[in-house]
C-alpha cells in the first residue's frame, strides 16, 4: 500500500512513494479501540440490568479517585486522570485500569530478571572515591547517576561530537565497514532512503561475511515508515531484527513504553548515540520542516560497554531466545588518552528504573550551575518540578537559555511548548526558536563543565514513559564542541520577547486545555 509524497531536495521538488500504515497495525489499533469500548459497554450494561451493580461501580469509581489522589505519582500526571475519571465515571475508571500504569508488563519484568547476567560487572568505586576528593559536586552528580541507572563512570574514553546527521553518517559508514565481530543498532525510527539504505548495504555485506548483526526498531515509531514484516525481510540478509514491543492490540500500556533510544555499537569498542534517527530528514536529504538540526556523539573505549548492555537488554525482552554472555561483547580497549569522565546511561519505566534518570540529571545540572545552562530540545513540556528547577536556576543569576523549534513537526506540541514561555521568561529564562527549521537535538551544557547528549526531550513521554539513553560528560574534551555548536545555533535563532507572548483568546484556551492533558499525550 503506497502513497505519493512530494518533498524538496536541494531546492527541487521530488516525488516519492511512502507506505501507508501496514494492515497489521490498523488491525491492532482497531482491536485496542474495540476492547476499550467493549469493556466500558459491558460495565454500563451491567449497571443498568443488574440490581445494585451500579453501587459496586460507584464504589470502584470512588476507590479509583482516592487511589490516584493518594499515589506518589507526579501531581501533573495525576490531575488529568482525576479530571477524566470524575467527568466520565464508568469510562474514566475503566480507562484508568487499562492505561494509567507506567510500569512494564509482568512478561517484560520476568524476562529482564533472566537478563541480569549479561552485564559487564565493572566497579567504579575507586574512580568515584578519587572524584569525591577532587570535586565533591561532580562526585555527587555522577554517583547519583550511576545509582539511578545502574551504569558506571568511565575514563579514557574518546569522544567525537557531531553537529548534524550528515556529519555523523560520514563517520558512521567507515566504522560499520571496519566491524569484525558484531554490529548492534537500535533506533526509534528507520525509513528507507539514502540514510538507511547506505547503512543497510554495509550491514548486508558484513552479515554475509560472518559478522553478527542485530537490529531493533520501535514498532510504533516505524509504523508508517517500514513494512509490517520488515524483520522477516532483513532475516533473509542474515540480519537478526526485531520490532521493540510489537503492537498486538492489547488494551494496556503497550502504547506508552516505546524505545526512543538511538544506539549503535561496533565490536564493543565504538558506540554512537544522540538524537539522530535513520531517516532522510535527519541528514537534510529531504526537507519537511525547514532545516533539520540534530546532534550525535561517538565514543570509543570501555564506556561503550554500557551501550552494549542496554542494547542486549532491549533485544532480550523482545525475542524468544535470550542473548548469551560472550567474551567478545565487552572487550578490553586500548587506551585513548582522552580526558574527562563519561557515563553512558539508560532511562525508562519502572521497575527497571525506579526514579526518572534523565530528569534527575537535568535537575542536578540546573541546581549545581553557577554561570550558565544551555539546553536544546524539540519539545519543551516540563512538569512543575522541572519547571521550578529551571526557574530557580535563572532566579539565582544563572544564564539559562533554551532553544526550541520555530517550524514544528506537530502544531499542537508547539502550542504546548509556547504555553510555558511566559512562566519561564518571568523568572529570567531566555527562550529561542531555531529560525531555520526544526531542532531535534537533545543537548544540555552547564558551566562548560558538564554536558549531556542523547535521546531525552523535555516532555512527559520522554521523561516518564519511553526507554531513553544518554551520555553524561564531565570535564570531557567534547563539551567545548557542544558549547560552540549551541552558540552557533543561538545565532540562527529568534529570541522570544514579551511582545511575542500576546495571543488571542482561542489560542490561550487551546493552550490551557493542552497543558492539562499534556502528561497523557
Amino acid at each position: 500500500m503506497k502513497r505519493t509524497y512530494t518533498y524538496s531536495v536541494n531546492g527541487k521538488q521530488v516525488e516519492r512513494e511512502y507506505g501507508y500504515i501496514p494492515v497489521r497495525y490498523i488491525l491492532a489499533i482497531m482491536m485496542t479501540a474495540l476492547s476499550v469500548l467493549a469493556v466500558i459497554a459491558i460495565v454500563a450494561v451491567l449497571c443498568y440490568l443488574i440490581p445494585y451493580f451500579y453501587l459496586a461501580a460507584y464504589a470502584t469509581w470512588i476507590y479509583v479517585i482516592i487511589r490516584i489522589a493518594a499515589s506518589d505519582d507526579n501531581p501533573d500526571y495525576k490531575a488529568p486522570w482525576l479530571l477524566v475519571v470524575m467527568l466520565v465515571p464508568i469510562g474514566g475508571f475503566m480507562l484508568y485500569f487499562m492505561f494509567y500504569s507506567r510500569t512494564l508488563e509482568k512478561k517484560f519484568v520476568k524476562r529482564l530478571r533472566a537478563l541480569e547476567g549479561i552485564g559487564y560487572g565493572r566497579d567504579c568505586t575507586e574512580l568515584l572515591a578519587e572524584l569525591k576528593e577532587s570535586d565533591p559536586v561532580a562526585y555527587g552528580q555522577i554517583k547519583m547517576l550511576c545509582e539511578l541507572s545502574g551504569s558506571c563512570a568511565f575514563t579514557d574514553t574518546a569522544q567525537e561530537y557531531f553537529p548534524s546527521g550528515e556529519a555523523m553518517l560520514e563517520r558512521l559508514l567507515p566504522d560499520l565497514e571496519s566491524a569484525r565481530n558484531f554490529i548492534y543498532m537500535e533506533y526509534f525510527i528507520i525509513e528507507e532512503g539514502k540514510f538507511w539504505n547506505s547503512i543497510l548495504e554495509v550491514l548486508k555485506r558484513k552479515a554475509a561475511s560472518g559478522v553478527e548483526v542485530k537490529l531493533i526498531f520501535d514498532d510504533i515509531g516505524c509504523m508508517s515508515t517500514l513494512p509490517g514484516d520488515y524483520s522477516k525481510q532483513l532475516s533473509a540478509f542474515g540480519i537478526e531484527a526485531t520490532p521493540f514491543s510489537r503492537l498486538r492490540g492489547n488494551a494496556d500500556s503497550e502504547f506508552n513504553n516505546r524505545s526512543h533510544r538511538k544506539i549503535t555499537v561496533i565490536d564493543g569498542r565504538v558506540g554512537y548515540t544522540g538524537g539522530i534517527n535513520l531517516a532522510d530528514e535527519y541528514i537534510n536529504e529531504i526537507v519537511r520542516f525547514g532545516h533539520w538540526k540534530d546532534t550525535g556523539i561517538r565514543i570509543e573505549g570501555e564506556a561503550v560497554r554500557e551501550l552494549t548492555r542496554l542494547f542486549l537488554f532491549d533485544f532480550g525482552i523482545n525475542v524468544k531466545e535470550l542473548p548469551t554472555l560472550r567474551a567478545d561483547l565487552y572487550p578490553e580497549c586500548e587506551r585513548t588518552g582522552a580526558e574527562g569522565i563519561v557515563v553512558p546511561f539508560g532511562d525508562g519505566p519502572r521497575p527497571i528504573y525506579e526514579r526518572r534518570v534523565g530528569k534527575s540529571v537535568i535537575e542536578n545540572m540546573l541546581v549545581s550551575a553557577t554561570d550558565h545552562v544551555y539546553m536544546t530540545t524539540p519539545y519543551l513540556i516540563p512538569d512543575s518540578e522541572l519547571c521550578s528547577a529551571i526557574e530557580n536556576a535563572a532566579l539565582r543569576g544563572v544564564d539559562v537559555k533554551i532553544i526550541v523549534p520555530h517550524i514544528p513537526d506537530k502544531r499542537l506540541v508547539l502550542e504546548m511548548t509556547r504555553s510555558f514561555y511566559g512562566r519561564l521568561m518571568a523568572a529570567g529564562v531566555e527562550i529561542y526558536e531555531y529560525e531555520r527549521g526544526f531542532i531535534h537535538a537533545k543537548s544540555y551544557v552547564a558551566d562548560g563543565k558538564y554536558a549531556m547528549i542523547g535521546t531525552i526531550n523535555l516532555d512527559y513521554r520522554s521523561l516518564v514513559h519511553n526507554f531513553e539513553n544518554g551520555v553524561f560528560l564531565y570535564g570531557a574534551e567534547s563539551i567545548g564542541a557542544i558549547s560552540e555548536d549551541i552558540q552557533a545555533t543561538l545565532d540562527e535563532s529568534i529570541r522570544i520577547t514579551e511582545d511575542m507572548l500576546k495571543v488571542g483568546f482561542f489560542t490561550r484556551a487551546l493552550r490551557a486545555v493542552l497543558r492539562i492533558f499534556s502528561p497523557m499525550m
